[in-house]
Parts: C-alpha cells; sequence; structure tokens
C-alpha cells in the first residue's frame, strides 16, 4: 500500500514538473510583439500572382515587412471583417502604410481568378493585394505558414472553405515576428506593424 501511494506521489510529481518545462518553454519561446522570431517555421518560399498577374515572390518583398492573410471571396464574414480591420490600420498607419505590403491570399482558386480578386479586393485599402495562383502553389504557401484550409461541399453542390484565420505579421526579411491582434483598434494594430519599419 505504501508503495502504491509513493508510485502515485511520484508520477504526480513528474506530471507538475513537465508541466512546467512546457510553461516555460512556450514563454521562453513565442515571439513577442515587436520582435522577429528569426529561424522560425513560419513562412517561407512562395511565388504567387497578384490581382493585376504581377508575380509577387517573398524575394520580392525583402526589405519591407509584410503580413499576410489567408482567404477567399465568397467567406461571408471573416475575411471581409479582418480585410477591413486591416484597411483601417493601414489607414491609421498614414504615409507608412506606403513602406508595407499586405497580401491577401485566396486559398480557393478554382474560383478566385485575378480578375475577381481584382473587384473583391477594390472595396478595401488599396495597399492590400490579392494573390492567387495554383493549386499547389496555394497548398505550397499555406503550408510554409503552417496554415489550413480546406474544401466543405454545400447544398446545392456548391462549396465553401474552411481556413486559418491568423494574420501574420512578417518583418523585412520574411521571418515570422507575430500574429497581429487585429481585436483592438486600428491604431494599435498599426503600432505593432510600425515597430517593424
Amino acid at each position: 500500500m505504501a508503495t502504491k501511494r509513493i508510485n502515485v506521489i511520484i508520477a504526480a510529481a513528474l506530471f507538475v514538473l513537465g508541466a512546467l518545462v512546457l510553461v516555460y518553454a512556450a514563454t521562453q519561446l513565442a515571439p513577442q510583439a515587436g520582435q522577429s522570431s528569426a529561424g522560425s517555421s513560419v513562412g517561407g518560399p512562395f511565388s504567387l500572382q497578384d490581382q493585376t498577374g504581377a508575380t509577387v515572390t517573398d524575394e520580392s518583398l525583402r526589405g519591407q515587412p509584410f503580413v499576410v492573410f489567408f482567404g477567399f471571396t465568397h467567406c461571408p464574414d471573416i475575411c471581409p471583417t479582418k480585410l477591413f480591420e486591416l484597411s483601417e490600420a493601414l489607414n491609421a498607419l498614414g504615409d507608412d502604410a506606403e513602406k508595407i505590403s499586405v497580401l491577401f491570399v485566396s486559398v480557393d482558386p478554382e474560383r478566385d481568378t485575378p480578375d475577381i480578386l481584382a473587384r473583391y479586393i477594390s472595396s478595401f485599402n488599396p495597399r492590400i493585394r490579392a494573390l492567387t495562383g495554383s493549386p499547389e502553389a496555394i497548398d505550397g504557401m499555406v503550408k510554409a505558414y503552417r496554415g489550413y484550409y480546406r474544401k466543405v461541399p454545400t447544398e446545392g453542390g456548391d462549396y465553401t472553405m474552411d481556413h486559418t484565420a491568423v494574420v501574420y505579421l512578417m518583418d523585412s526579411e520574411g521571418d515570422f515576428v507575430a500574429p497581429l491582434n487585429m481585436e483592438r483598434p486600428a491604431e494599435e494594430v498599426a503600432a505593432d506593424i510600425q515597430r517593424q519599419l
């Protein structure tokens, strides 16, 4: 009986110790707002086309911080809301908005052609570029950003898309800084972006 009690105490102590190690690791490794997580496993090479047909790559963005958001034009709520919030943050940046790129990457290349993206994105800040490409190119970028998307059939033979709703802030070297918390006033979001300029 005493041995069983000792084993339970040891197991509980090991559990607590393991939890403390995980908490410590999370606090030490997570990037803080305004700091780059150099060597982060989020982000990587990509080559897509914007709404004008111009090629956009990770290399073409070097030297300038950028923001990435994955979505699609048939998205009923999350995408237009995030794009509106990003537009407000760009407005709050004033002239500094010229020093950053904001990328809306479609996870629905089947429907989101450059022409459709051009019409859709025209409702938001003109600094936002909408990107599309082959399914393989989109899939590669989403995986590089540790994102997720999936086609979900709906009634009548149509479909919608489940997708990651993270807004990624990247520094001028293409390294992940932190997810942008859009649940704040535009001025606070703009301040996070401005720290990368």
